[in-house]
């Protein structure tokens, strides 16, 4: 339970890729619209929701992270962290009330009110929107879209609108998982300033981190440095001047194939998000693709997105199965400050907390195999840098703790 000086905390599921302005500026408003003392961070490992790698690693994005303001860092799990939304989300929000200290969500959204994304959230989990859903996914409509078009028929345009944009989609699932968890956790919308989720445009000092991952690929340091906190900036030069950045999947194209053209029909139908006999379609196009792009557009249709097929794949080169986000195996630390460390020790949590290999071993079997999942995606990771890096990474690195 907390101590009364420890002072009131608030968490942020992030990817940071990389951390940048509109991050810092996200981490800010949140101290100053909640009068936290603590910013927790849960963040994604070097694998993200859009079915690709970080363009640098996490331990590198844990420093950028505490350098703009947060306290601890914690790795949302790699299950979880390629994941729909909804699976996204239910990791986030379940180690944020795991920490058993957490007192506000905080999420960036499109629209200006929390208010309007609970009722969206309310919408959404309405049992008289399954029949709808239903109806609509089986014109071949894509989840996303099927379900906008339900939540229009029963709630009108104004709330399905909310739906059709990327941040208030993911808030939506963060209040849902707050209500399934009952949780006390309080939710705080800020509101995105600047350009949006996935832009390719700037706006002042502002960029997405789409649009700086794409600087980096083609330009190198230089040109995203604008859109950069100064240890993020620093961070990055660093990173690509020892060849340990700017990640690409591409690097791995070849690797991929080989592994999906390996794989049985079974074996692609354990895999997460793979339903009603989408197995069967990845086993054709796999055979026939010559690169991840020709793969992606095949296997792509009206009902399955782009994302998820990309998600699809990266899992199955990973080793990710659908059992692997059952639970949540534990809390592990990547990174935290003094007041992180003091926020620690006032902590009531409820999942097993870990920051190096020898507590993994007190784990139990399901959750070491986590850890061991997450070791050898590291390890693939490293294959995708512009210089090839050693394996055991994640096994021997330190807890980064700064002052």
């Amino acid at each position: 339970m907390q101590t009364p000086d420890s002072g009131k905390t608030a968490a942020i599921i992030a990817e940071y890729n990389p951390f940048h302005n509109g991050h810092a500026y996200h981490m800010a408003r949140t101290r100053e619209l909640t009068g936290a003392r603590n910013i927790v961070v849960i963040m994604s490992g070097n694998f993200v929701q859009r079915g690709s790698c970080a363009v640098c690693d996490k331990f590198s994005r844990t420093r950028m992270a505490l350098a703009g303001g947060a306290d601890l860092v914690l790795e949302l799990p790699l299950p979880f962290a390629c994941a729909t939304a909804e699976q996204f989300a239910r990791g986030g929000v379940g180690l944020a009330d795991a920490l058993g200290c957490v007192d506000y969500l905080s999420f960036g959204m499109e629209c200006g009110s929390v208010h309007q994304l609970i009722q969206a959230a309310e919408a959404v989990s309405d049992d008289d929107i399954k029949p709808l859903l239903d109806q609509k996914l089986a014109e071949g409509k894509p989840f996303a879209a099927a379900r906008t078009e339900a939540v229009r028929a029963l709630y009108g345009d104004d709330l399905a609108a909310l739906l059709c944009l990327p941040n208030n989609t993911l808030a939506v699932a963060y209040l849902r998982a707050l209500q399934r968890l009952s949780s006390r956790i309080q939710p705080i919308g800020i509101l995105r300033e600047g350009v949006g989720h996935d832009a390719a445009a700037t706006a002042g000092e502002f960029a997405s981190a789409t649009a700086i991952r794409g600087m980096l690929l083609d330009d190198g340091a230089d040109r995203a440095a604008q859109y950069l906190p100064p240890a993020s900036d620093a961070g990055l030069r660093q990173a690509v001047s020892e060849g340990q950045a700017p990640a690409d999947l591409g690097r791995c194209e070849r690797a991929i194939l080989a592994r999906l053209r390996s794989m049985t029909r079974e074996q692609l139908a354990a895999l997460p998000d793979v339903s009603e006999g989408l197995e069967n379609r990845v086993f054709s196009c796999v055979r026939t693709a010559v690169s991840l792009e020709e793969l992606y557009a095949a296997v792509k249709s009206k009902r399955y997105s782009h994302a998820r097929i990309r998600r699809i794949v990266l899992s199955a080169f990973l080793g990710i199965r659908a059992v692997h986000a059952q639970s949540l195996p534990y809390i592990r630390i990547l990174g935290m400050n003094a007041r992180g460390r003091a926020l620690l020790s006032a902590a009531n949590p409820s999942l097993p907390i870990i920051s190096s290999y020898k507590h993994v071993q007190t784990l139990p079997q399901e959750a070491q195999n986590v850890y061991r999942l997450e070791c050898h995606a590291d390890d693939l990771w490293a294959l995708m840098t512009p210089a090839v890096q050693p394996c055991g990474a994640d096994m021997t690195a330190k807890l980064i703790v700064t002052d």
